[in-house]
């Protein structure tokens, strides 16, 4: 499994994010050095720092150091994760979409699609379109490459609720199916699964929010999607049942709130974000997609999603909070027989310092067919959720998980398991192989919030639970669980429960 340390930036005239990878020497209570120009910045506990005031077309080095407990009663030397360099941009010109010839009108009333879509199709390089304060409706909107987008505190770009502002559709996917999907509020790259990125180096960031036409825009798409495809619902007869429930196939052509499909380079920071008609930020076939302290909210919006990397590569998400209806982060690679067809994987997905505070949490699957590896999750808080750290798939998706380090997490529990539903499609010769996971010190509830619906019930469960395939050859192998801390659980519910697996080992449980 091919692994490399991350230490990376993403930066603005007079600002830059930096952010890096948990080395495997961390231990409870080190400490990261941050030096600017050889200059001690900052000593920070957090894997990421922020860097404001900077001068507009300067260089800049960075080096961030780590130093241990251990360490420092030593007396070694903090050591070095490595250096970056980077070139702050030029001050770009701001084309305000209130200003003439857009003349937006942020009334929450007026339709500004035209106004801002002439305004984002006039930024280039050397520009930004700015949104100030006000309530801005629109219906779908296009970036293109070398773009901007940024957001004033109490600005909103609302989405229309209307299906008809969302129009023409687009070449999409969605629950692992290439298909037809009415266009999302902001749309980035064309979708093509040979080709290359079409869309790159996009900043969508600010202070304000960006909110689509949750559940009614929602509900008005399936609404029309099941009249348009009523004779083939019916023609399927008792093979409804393989679907997750009779709205699914209705909804599958529900746009997203931010589509990015083949693109490289997307930064997305500090903003609002939320309620889409289905998932929120979903990326397909696209590569180093960032997005930090955002606050992502989908309450009431069935398959509200907050962030989906789908066929991608090394992307990050870190100072995020989760409000989210389903899956906070859900890592997919299409589903059956696609899939397995197209086999593009998604590798090199780093979460890390965020909350989820309530939802489903973090989930691999359960479309997973294309693979997944090489999956870094830390420094998060997953208490009250619904599936806490999961890994799914149907007994037909083949395709694999493997190679995901999970460090220094509160959840709900650990599951790796089959699951039954969002089973249709031809399956695979063979059922995936689950292989190679290492957790350590993690705190397990052994109990989930259950928020579906706004039930917000706790309910008991193994703090750990793990399930193969029933298929020699296919059982769940290579897991560590190290440092792992259970609350009791009550009776009747075991702590951990394991069938069909080899190769499972346990160090340094306790029960609290």
């Amino acid at each position: 499994m091919e692994f490399s340390f991350l230490l990376d930036y993403r930066t603005t005239d007079t600002e830059a994010e930096i952010f890096w990878d948990m080395p495997l020497e961390a231990t409870p209570g080190c400490r990261y050095l941050v030096y600017l120009n050889g200059e001690n910045k900052a000593i920070v506990e957090k894997t990421h720092f922020s860097l404001e005031g900077l001068t507009p077309e300067t260089d800049y080095e960075v080096e961030v150091l780590l130093s241990t407990l251990e360490d420092a009663r030593n007396g070694m030397p903090p050591m070095s994760l490595g250096r970056i360099y980077f070139c702050t941009g030029k001050t770009k010109k701001r084309i305000d979409i209130t200003k003439p010839p857009y003349n937006a009108v942020g009334d929450g009333m007026t339709m500004n699609t035209a106004a801002i879509q002439a305004a984002l199709n006039d930024c280039t390089s050397d520009s930004y379109v700015y949104i100030p304060k006000g309530d801005f409706l629109t219906g779908a909107l296009d970036m293109h490459s070398d773009s901007e987008l940024y957001l004033e505190k109490d600005a909103l770009l609302q989405g229309s609720v209307i299906p008809d502002d969302y129009l023409p559709k687009i070449h999409s996917r969605f629950e692992g199916y290439e298909m037809e999907c009415y266009r999302s509020l902001l749309n980035l790259g064309t979708l093509d699964r040979n080709g290359g990125y079409n869309c790159s180096n996009v900043i969508i960031r600010g202070k304000g929010s960006i909110l689509g036409g949750g559940a009614p825009l929602a509900k008005s798409i399936a609404s029309l999607e099941a009249i348009r495809l009523k004779d083939f619902i019916k023609s399927l007869g008792d093979r409804i049942k393989e679907y997750e429930k009779p709205e699914t196939i209705a909804s599958r052509a529900r746009g997203r709130l931010i589509n990015m499909s083949n693109c490289q380079n997307v930064w997305i920071h500090g903003l609002t974000l939320g309620f889409a008609p289905a998932w929120n930020l979903h990326f397909i076939y696209s590569d180093e997609i960032v997005t930090d302290h955002c606050t992502i909210k989908s309450q009431g919006v069935w398959n509200g999603d907050g962030w989906d990397p789908d066929s991608s590569t090394n992307s990050t998400l870190y100072a995020c909070d989760f409000y989210t209806e389903d899956d906070s982060v859900a890592i997919k690679s299409g589903k059956n027989p696609e899939g397995n067809v197209i086999k593009r994987p998604t590798e090199h997905i780093r979460v890390f310092d965020s909350i989820c505070h309530f939802g489903h949490g973090l989930c691999i699957g359960s479309e997973m067919s294309g693979g997944v590896e090489d999956i870094r999750l830390w420094d998060c808080d997953m208490g009250p959720t619904w599936s806490g750290i999961e890994i799914k798939a149907t007994k037909k998706r083949g395709g694999y998980v493997r190679g995901m380090i999970v460090r220094d997490i509160t959840a709900s529990h650990v599951q790796i398991h089959s699951v039954g539903y969002n089973d249709d499609g031809e399956g695979a010769p063979v059922p995936p192989v689950f292989s190679d996971f290492h957790y350590e010190r993690l705190h397990l509830l052994g109990r989930y919030l259950d928020n579906n619906n706004g039930n917000n019930t706790w309910y008991s469960c193994p703090s750990i639970y793990l399930s193969g395939f029933d298929v020699p050859g296919f059982e769940l192998k290579n897991v560590r669980f190290k440092d792992i801390t259970m609350e009791n659980p009550v009776q009747g519910v075991d702590s951990i429960h394991m069938e069909y697996c080899e190769d499972v080992s346990f160090e340094g449980l306790r029960t609290v």
